[in-house]
């Protein structure tokens, strides 16, 4: 018995846009051979990975990843509030 092949469809995503805007995907998804779905699905993807990167990753330059480094190698002693804050902590949640 042969299984049916069942289309799946995906969510729709509707937005309006200006007549130049619609001009300008097109005319830049005709230069890719892709639809202007594709195209911008696939522009709208990278843009929304790259949002998410760049607000979860923090980048740092030699000097700062090795200060970094050494702080967390070699942390100082608490201070007088973080010990009030971590004696407040035990005393409200336990240890």
């Amino acid at each position: 018995m042969k299984k049916s092949l069942r289309r799946i469809r995906g969510e729709r995503l509707e937005a309006r846009i200006s007549r130049g805007q619609k001009a300008l995907f097109q005319r830049a998804a005709e230069l890719q051979g892709r639809t202007m779905t594709e195209f911008i699905v696939s522009n709208l993807q990278e843009a929304a990975l790259r949002t998410i990167e760049d607000t979860q990753i923090i980048r740092l330059n030699a000097k700062d990843s090795r200060a970094f480094a050494q702080a967390l190698l070699n942390p100082r002693a608490p201070n007088r509030k973080l010990r009030a804050a971590a004696r407040r902590y035990i005393e409200t949640i336990g240890r």
